[in-house]
């Protein structure tokens, strides 16, 4: 038995066998990636790794199944089912992120792969397959869970790599709150925890929330809002990943060289900012040395701002052409929780009456349910007048006062 120390959970135990795996390479190399890439340019303590939200994952899943099994007993047919669902989804989320390449998500769209391909490759090699084997866990379940294939176990599924309540973003939402020092990202996870439920609906085995975790499940979904809002697109950490973007093109000017699995783990944080050192380029330089190549002239986080955004862009390019960037996050609105769309996945609540979809047990949440925008224009420095560039902004936008007023009710 090993237990760590960890400032989110304390303690956090584990026994022999998930020792094991802890300590293959493809776990360890997650201590040389951190968490929220370059958030730390504009958040200096927020160099926590993806190391320890793995840990924290899987103490987030523990509490979780423990939470269903007093609360749901009859869902687990057995004590030996019990245990064998809780070292799957241990295991699972031990390893639910080891598919990340450098600074995570900034490196998928150079290599073109996402992370959870990646995952399967990594699952398959003999020091990983062998020490899930040793914990008597099924490698192609796990591969499952961490990947959202289909599978047999639909509550792990949702717990590992589901749409809303999954335990990575419940820890990963504590953790980058900690270390941002953003105190609007915590939520009331004990409550939350405490809450969820095993539902049957329409011939479906689903996770959902108790209604008297309804007030914790608004904490959640807010303080997702929140951290999107300040730290996941803050207006430093968004110029400096598109300036990473070019500066991994230089370092990797041929991303299929990163395909065979062995040269893509070969890779790290690390790694990439020891090759900038040796880069020409002004984009490595820049992440090098955090040099801002942008200023930002305006930020538009309404939906209403779309026209005044769209024509501050224009009057921008028409002035300063192609040293104008503009920053849309509107097409990434699928990673809020209980997404925007009849169809997409939400989560669950049992009421007094019925067993309801959170938006209309809610009006907060169905408030706060939607597209969110978070939309910004920049202006490279060298290649523009910063100043003149936001009172082109200002001037337009004073101009059309409709746009100041708030949103009807």
């Amino acid at each position: 038995m090993k237990r760590i120390f960890d400032p989110i959970h304390h303690f956090i135990e584990l026994d022999d066998g998930e020792v094991a795996l802890l300590n293959t390479a493809p776990v360890q190399r997650l201590r040389r990636l951190r968490q929220l890439g370059l958030a730390y340019f504009a958040f200096p303590a927020a160099e926590h790794s993806r190391f320890g939200h793995a840990l924290g994952a899987l103490a987030m899943g523990e509490r979780t199944i423990e939470s269903l099994r007093r609360h749901d007993p009859d869902y687990f047919s057995s004590e030996a089912d019990f245990a064998a669902q809780r070292r799957l989804l241990r295991a699972s989320l031990l390893l639910h992120d080891v598919g990340h390449g450098p600074f995570s998500h900034a490196s998928e769209a150079i290599l073109e792969r996402h992370h959870e391909f990646r995952a399967r490759e990594i699952l398959a090699r003999p020091e990983v397959a062998e020490a899930l084997a040793r914990l008597d866990v099924d490698a192609a379940e796990v591969v499952a869970l961490v990947t959202g294939a289909p599978t047999r176990y639909p509550v792990l599924k949702e717990i590992v790599s589901g749409p809303n309540l999954d335990a990575d973003r419940m820890d990963y939402l504590l953790r980058d709150a900690y270390f941002s020092g953003v105190i609007s990202g915590r939520y009331d996870d004990d409550q939350l925890i405490a809450s969820l439920r095993v539902f049957e609906t329409d011939g479906r085995t689903t996770l959902g929330v108790d209604g008297r975790g309804v007030v914790a499940l608004e904490s959640f979904v807010l303080a997702r809002y929140m951290m999107f809002s300040t730290v996941y697109f803050h207006h430093t950490t968004r110029q400096f990943e598109h300036v990473l973007h070019a500066a991994l093109r230089e370092v990797w000017p041929s991303p299929a060289a990163l395909d065979p699995i062995d040269e893509f783990l070969a890779w790290d944080d690390f790694r990439v900012l020891e090759a900038f050192r040796f880069a020409t380029g002004a984009a490595a330089r820049a992440v090098r040395d955090r040099t801002t190549l942008y200023a930002l002239v305006a930020e538009f986080n309404a939906e209403r701002d779309l026209s005044t955004f769209e024509a501050c862009h224009a009057l921008l390019r028409e002035r300063f052409g192609d040293a104008v960037w503009a920053d849309s996050q509107a097409q990434l609105m699928h990673r809020l929780p209980l997404a925007a769309g009849a169809r997409t996945p939400t989560v669950l609540v049992r009421t007094h009456a019925a067993v309801l979809d959170a938006r209309y047990a809610s009006d907060l949440i169905a408030r706060v349910t939607g597209e969110a925008h978070w939309r910004k224009l920049y202006v490279e420095k060298a290649r523009a007048d910063v100043d003149e560039a936001r009172e082109l902004c200002r001037s337009f936008t004073r101009s059309n006062p409709r746009d100041l007023e708030p949103a009807s009710p």
